[in-house]
Parts: structure tokens; sequence; C-alpha cells
């Protein structure tokens, strides 16, 4: 029977039609099984064979995408029909060839192949017809988040169908076909969807000619596409390819699997052309960290157990490790600019907080927001380099405090201060003026301490003993700087000395008193311009010297004035009184810029 018969072979009364299929789907069974007996009767499968070239017509007549749907209950008997027609064919090509078995074998593989092709087109155009919606919270204009829909969009009818399809095409022995027309789609689809997303397949070249503005720009959108695929791209992927072949899990898993390593191995093009071309200064370590973090959270994502799938982690794993070893090499550049750092020979005014302090710690507390990625990054670098020194000085350092070993990341950041300290103390030798030197040392080395006792991450990354080490140092700089300045004031009040003879002598208390002034105006004029940044060191500082200065010159001034002949030469001599001594050394370190108003 013809095509151009079908209208008048089929009806119009779907429950005729049905019941013709339902027919012929019966001889097809009863045809099957005379195949198996050695029964070959061809021409009873005539009639089979007329109806299924006439419904592939009928289907083939319908509009794109709308094929199948209109009546489940008769399409549902069409793919069983399809099903035996793919039996009959298997059991044709295993008889022997002759004049019959060819003629019926011929006409049954072509009408066979004709519903392959029909069921190709349908799920082609029915795949194809996907909306292509981001599913990215965006922000509207009153701040709300909304989510658009998700990726990819396809509508339960359209899923049950190419499941269908699919699950009939893989019965007919063409999954390969199938398959190969998914894998093409889908790969079309994710392409649009990260072209949606502005995904720039930026290479090498590339990389070198932009500014780091430009490549920063790239970056972030990178991050954000890379946290749009893990967190939805993936998942949708996975759901479409178990839903549209769910009679066939392991081959679902494996064009996922297929999927997952193609778009990965393009958005890897990106941060593998960020490690080859050039040098980066240390503020670039942050971008480097977030691109870490991305890959990290892309090697999380299970795509299965095929060997493309140990190649997908392989892969990911190896760029991953190429920007942990970048973002090492950034961050060791701090060590080298600190070493360097040789900004002219003038010393900062006041002995304040030198720059250099101020930047190296920001720099690390900003970094230790990134605490557990950089701990991941360093002992990754001491495992790629197998560094048994690393390892001794961490054993060294938890064995002296009793404590677990310090972390690879942990030593970093001990050495990187460290050697801000000698520079610093370099630096200390550019004053003149030993107690200034201790003060700027003070200064620096309690900057240094607070900064790590603020950060919650730093301090739990530093021992003990090396804590306890810093403080020693800050208050060995408090008792040099004590010595050192106030010393020779505390000489002039001293009682030995002042009696000749068994008697006091005026002339020697004359010029004692007339030391102390002259010191003790000399320390409030320069050291009042002095800086003290941390206001508990400078109370500290302020608390000793009063301890020490008070009690000792209201003695030698209670024990001595008397010995003046009158108030008026008494006060030639003693220029400040006892209880004028606290206010005046408040005016210590307080960085005046106008001199200090004498009394």
């Amino acid at each position: 029977m013809g095509r151009n018969q079908i209208g008048d072979y089929l009806g119009t009364n779907h429950d005729s039609h049905g019941c013709k299929l339902d027919q012929a789907l019966n001889d097809a069974d009863r045809f099957i099984e005379k195949l198996a007996s050695g029964d070959n009767e061809f021409t009873s499968i005539d009639h089979f064979l007329d109806l299924i070239d006439s419904e592939i017509g009928v289907y083939e007549l319908r509009e794109d995408t709308a094929k199948f749907g209109l009546n489940m209950e008769e399409e549902a008997s069409f793919f069983e029909a399809v099903k035996r027609l793919s039996m009959i064919t298997y059991k044709l090509e295993e008889l022997p060839s002759d004049s019959g078995v060819s003629s019926c074998f011929n006409r049954a593989g072509s009408i066979h192949h004709s519903a392959m092709l029909l069921f190709e087109y349908e799920f082609r155009a029915l795949l194809d017809n996907s909306k292509q919606s981001t599913n990215i919270s965006t922000d509207g204009p009153s701040g709300d988040s909304k989510t658009e829909e998700e990726f990819p969009y396809l509508s339960a009818e359209s899923l049950a169908i190419m499941d269908r399809i699919a699950s009939t095409m893989i019965f007919a022995g063409y999954e390969a076909e199938c398959c190969f027309a998914y894998s093409c789609l889908r790969l079309k689809a994710l392409d649009a969807e990260l072209s949606k997303l502005s995904f720039e397949n930026i290479n090498v070249e590339d990389a070198e000619r932009m500014s780091w503005e430009s490549l920063e720009v790239e970056i972030g959108n990178w991050i954000k596409i890379m946290k749009h695929c893990t967190s939805n791209l993936f998942s949708g992927e996975r759901k479409l390819s178990n839903s549209v072949f769910s009679e066939h899990l392991s081959t679902a898993q494996r064009l996922f699997c297929k999927l997952a390593t193609s778009l990965t191995t393009r958005l890897l093009n990106f941060p593998n052309a960020l490690v080859l071309p050039r040098q980066y200064s240390t503020e670039k370590l942050f971008k480097f960290l977030d691109i870490y973090e991305a890959l990290r959270d892309l090697k999380k994502v299970d795509i299965g157990n095929y060997l493309l799938a140990m190649e997908f982690v392989s892969e990911t794993s190896l760029v991953q490790c190429r920007i942990g070893e970048t973002a090492v090499s950034i961050f060791s550049q701090l060590e080298d600019s600190i070493k360097n750092d040789n900004a002219g020979r003038i010393p900062v005014a006041g002995g304040a907080v030198h720059p250099l302090t101020r930047y190296t710690l920001n720099y690390i507390k900003y970094a230790c927001e990134y605490k557990d990625t950089l701990e991941q990054v360093f002992r990754k670098h001491d495992e790629m380099n197998g560094s048994s020194v690393e390892k001794d000085k961490q054993n060294d350092i938890g064995n002296s405090n009793g404590s677990p070993s310090a972390s690879p990341f942990a030593l970093k950041l001990m050495e990187v201060i460290d050697l801000l300290d000698a520079n610093i103390e370099m630096k200390s030798k550019l004053y003149k003026s030993l107690s200034l030197r201790y003060i700027f040392l003070m200064n620096n080395g309690r900057y240094i301490l607070q900064k790590i006792k603020e950060s919650t991450e730093i301090h739990g990354m530093m021992c003990h003993s090396w804590l306890r080490k810093r403080s020693s140092e800050i208050r060995r700089n408090h008792k040099m700087y004590q010595r050192e300045t106030w010393s020779n004031v505390l000489q002039t009040l001293n009682h030995e000395g002042v009696q000749v003879n068994g008697k006091v002598s005026k002339a020697i208390l004359k010029e004692r008193f007339k030391n102390f002034n002259i010191l003790f105006d000399e320390i409030l004029k320069t050291q009042s311009h002095w800086v003290v940044n941390d206001e508990q060191l400078k109370s500290e500082l302020k608390v000793s010297i009063s301890s020490v200065m008070i009690p000792t010159y209201r003695s030698f001034v209670g024990r001595y004035q008397s010995y003046f002949y009158s108030s008026k030469q008494a006060g030639k001599f003693i220029k400040y009184q006892p209880e004028d001594m606290e206010e005046l050394i408040e005016q210590l370190f307080e960085g005046n810029t106008t001199s200090m108003v004498r009394r």
C-alpha cells in the first residue's frame, strides 16, 4: 500500500485505527514466533509493514516539534510497532539469505530506517527548541533578588516524547545516532549559554595584550560563569540527560560526563592563559585566589566514574595547581618588596609606624581572609617541591612550644614578619637619637602585634613562643628607651654627691637643678613632637616615666628647696613644681607641631 492511500487506509475513526494497530502488533508477534520456529511465511507481515509505512507518512506530514504528543495512546502503539519492526529486522538478519528473506529484509529495513530518521528528526527538533534561559540571580531596580527560569527548560511533554524516542532508537540499535544528535545540540545550547553570559575565549596571546584592568573584568565575569556552572548548569544538564535517557541511565551519565568535560575544557583556557605570560604585583593575589576557589568548587562536581571524568578531575587539578603556584609566586613578591624597600634615607617623622609596616600587615590581614585557601595552596606547594627544610622548621617551631607543627602558610607569614622586623631594625638606624630609635621600634612592634591579635585568622596561626618573643622585644625596647632617655635626668636628682664635707653644697645643688631643667626641657621640647600611635603603649610609657620621675623629683625638691635663701631664688633654680610634672609628662608623644609653651 502506497503513502498516497494513507487517508483511505487509516480512515478517520480513532478507535478503528487503534484496533488496526493492535491487530498489526499481534500479526508482528506471530510472525516473530514463526521465524523463531523456522516457518518463513514472509507475506504474512506485509499488512504490518504497510501500516507502519503509512503511520510514518502521517507523522512526517505534521509540523516540526508537533509530530508527537497529540494522541498518546495511538503514539504508544506506534512506538511499540516500531520496536516490533526492530525485532523483525534483527531476526531476518540472522536467517540464511535467499530471495524471500532478502526481499522481506530489504523492505522491513527500509521502513525501519525511515522510522529512525523520523525519530531523530523529531528528537533534534524538540531538543533544539528548548528555551535557553540563564537562572542567574540578579538585583532588580528595587534591590530585590530575582531568578530567571532554570536552564535548560523543556516541558514535561517534550521530555516524555524524547525519552520514548531515545529508548526506541537505542532498542533499535541506533544509540550512536541518538547520542550524537543529543551531544551536538547540547553543546550548541551550552555555547549559546556561555555567549549569553559574555564568555570570552581568551588565549595566552590575548592575555598578554590586555591591561590588568581588562583582565580583572574578565576574571570577575569568569568566576561568575564558573559559579553558575557549578551551582546550576551542570545540575541542569545532569537532570536533562537523566530525563531524556531515563531507561538508560549509564548512557545518560556518559553523555553528561562528555558534555561537562567539553564545557570545562573551554572554561579552563582562561585561567591557563593567565599563568603564563607575565609577573603580577602583590595586589593581584586576591583575584588568583578567587580563581583557585572557583576551580576547587569545580572539582567537587561529580560527573561519574568514566575515563572522561578522571580526565576532567585531572585537567581541573592541573590548572588549579598552576593558579596555586602563581599565587605562591605573587605572595613571595611581598618578601621581595620588603627586602628591596629602600624608600629614601629619610626616617619617618616622630618615630611613627612606617608605611611599609602598615602596608605589610594590612596586606597579610586581607590575605588571611583567604586563610583556608592559602593553607591549601602552600601545603600543595610544599608537597610538589618536597620541602624537607620547611618541614624541619615546622617541627622546630612546634616542638619549642610543645604545640603541633606550624602549617606551611603560617611559616611563611612568620618569615614575612621576621623579614619586616629586620627591615624596620635597619630603618631605625636612620634616627640619630637612640631614644627616638627605640620609640620607632616600639611603635612598629606594637602595631604588628596588635594587628595579629585583632585578626582571629592570623593569631590562630602564630606559635605562642613566636608571639611571646615579639612581646619581649617590645618590653626590651621600652627599657632601652627609658635608660637612654631618663637615666641622665635621674642622675641629676641623685642625693649622692650633693654634700661636701658633710654639708649640702649650694653650688652643686644649683648645678644639679640647672642640669635637670636643661635636660627635662630638651626632652619636653623634642619628645612632645614624637608619635606613639598605640594608645595603650603611649599610656604605658607615660605611666612608667611618671612612676620613676615624679616621686624622685618630689623627694629631691622637698629635701633641698629650703637651702635657697628666698622663694625668688628657689624659683630661679626650681623651674617645675612636683605637682606640675604629671601634666608635663602627659605632653609627651602627642606629635605636637607647635613648640611647647615654657613655664
